[in-house]
């Protein structure tokens, strides 16, 4: 069997890694200094540093696939949905560039026809 390691799927592991460590070394410390986690979310502490993390690697990766598979579907100005989430959040731009994905999707199925 042979694996096949794109650098996409290099740059997905990458991400997938940095988000397993960043959280729970953050979890970690939760867990050593015995803190609420819970109640560290609306207060401070290794509770949201490791929120944080998990949502700037998911931004991340979203946007890595977002900017990626514009450009396989010929989308133009994909990189607008990165910059907007800047602007706005990711919350927004992430699903609105999938709305517009299967837009797209489905104007190039009907053109196949």
């Amino acid at each position: 069997m042979t694996r096949h390691w794109t650098p996409l799927a290099v740059v997905y592991a990458c991400l997938a890694l940095t988000g397993l460590v960043g959280t729970w070394y953050f979890n970690a410390l939760a867990i050593i200094g015995m803190t609420d986690f819970l109640g560290d979310l609306v207060s401070s502490g290794p509770a949201v540093s490791s929120i944080t993390v998990d949502l700037l690697v998911v931004a991340v990766a979203g946007s890595v696939f977002l900017l990626v598979e514009a450009r396989r579907l010929g989308m133009r100005f994909g990189w607008l949905y990165v910059v907007g989430s800047a602007l706005t959040a990711f919350a927004f731009t992430f699903p609105l560039f999938l709305a517009m994905r299967e837009r797209r999707k489905t104007e190039l199925a009907r053109a196949a026809e």
